[in-house]
């Protein structure tokens, strides 16, 4: 099994473009669209605990047309309030992404 090294999370407040670049690594399949599974890997790369659960809580909560991923600008606006709220992320200039 091949270990992948990924880009760690700016500490601090970070930007909306920070955010998606880092975010965008986990998009193994390169469709644009995060699925639960990448976003479970996001967040096991931050050692959040029960990362299954909290990415399935965020995909439901992003996923506006229920197609089980992430994707397009009011989905990912989406996931940025739900990291704000929910994993403690601090992502500054979310006025026009709300």
């Amino acid at each position: 099994m091949a270990f992948m090294r990924y880009r760690a999370l700016p500490q601090g407040e970070v930007t909306v473009e920070e955010f998606r670049a880092w975010l965008s690594q986990f998009d193994a399949d390169r469709d644009g669209r995060i699925s639960r599974e990448e976003l479970q890997s996001a967040l096991r790369s931050l050692n959040v605990w029960f990362a299954w659960w909290k990415a399935r809580d965020g995909v439901r909560a992003s996923d506006a047309n229920r197609d089980g991923s992430v994707g397009g600008d009011e989905e990912v606006a989406r996931l940025f309030a739900f990291a704000q709220r929910h994993l403690n992320v601090k992502i500054t200039q979310l006025g026009s992404y709300y």
